[in-house]
């Protein structure tokens, strides 16, 4: 992820719209970002360029939309933080847009079904593969659409719960337990999943947690400020690993 995250600096200064895809694709690029380093720092890390990342606005009817200011919370906490650069208005993208390219993170959530197209499925899995993230958080009622549509992304993988060890807990902010539970739903314990492709985690199923929703504006879900901060501490737990995996 440090590569696309230093990509997308040098994608700014050529073209201003280069997507990740195209960099995965061409080789030379490769040589361009070890002239960059190597020749040019300066120009690679002076004027630091914001990242996007969005919202997968997916197909099926289920409310995609559903937490309107957890990832703009999220944001802003992750840019107080971890000094980060993260532009603060975060995007809407259909999972078979090109535009799904030009984001470092991309956040699923919602409460019913998910449904991804043939050729929907076909775009996610190309951008897991070229250096693309995607967090899932059930927001109560997602996981048996969810579970089946990332088979078509993915057939050959299943989901496989991520040790208390995995480094995604202990990034700036430690969870020795896991993750942490920030609304009871079923009373079941919080779980994160995993999918990983050729060693490198390309999904995170953050699932009987609802981070999404103890990201959201306090007014909303009226949770204690302190289970809220659990839950932004570790949504930049997993922002931090994204970009340094």
């Amino acid at each position: 992820m440090q590569y696309f995250y230093l990509w997308w600096q040098i994608k700014k200064r050529i073209d201003g719209g280069l997507s990740i895809f195209n960099f995965y694709l061409l080789p030379e690029m490769k040589k361009l970002i070890f002239i960059c380093l190597v020749v040019f720092p300066s120009m690679v890390f002076s004027q630091a360029t914001s990242v996007k990342i969005a919202v997968l606005k997916y197909d099926g009817g289920g409310d995609w939309y559903s937490n309107p200011t957890a990832l703009p919370n999220l944001i802003a906490f992750c840019n107080d933080n971890l000094k980060t650069n993260i532009d603060p208005v975060a995007g809407a993208v259909e999972p078979g847009s090109v535009d799904l390219f030009n984001y470092a993170y991309v956040d699923l959530t919602g409460h019913g079904n998910v449904f991804f197209s043939e050729a929907q499925a076909g775009n996610l899995r190309k951008y897991l593969e070229a250096g693309g993230f995607l967090h899932i958080s059930d927001n109560y009622g997602l996981d048996p659409f969810i579970r089946r549509e990332m088979k078509k992304v993915f057939p050959e993988l299943d989901f496989i719960e991520l040790p208390f060890s995995h480094p995604i807990y202990s990034q700036k902010y430690r969870f020795a337990e896991g993750l942490p539970k920030i609304h009871e739903h079923e009373g079941k314990p919080a779980q994160g999943f995993g999918l990983i492709y050729k060693g490198r985690l390309v999904c995170f199923y953050s699932f009987e947690s609802d981070l999404g929703d103890g990201w959201e504006d306090r007014s909303v879900h009226n949770d204690p400020e302190d289970v809220r901060q659990k839950a932004l501490q570790m949504g930049a737990n997993i922002i931090s690993f994204v970009f340094n995996q």
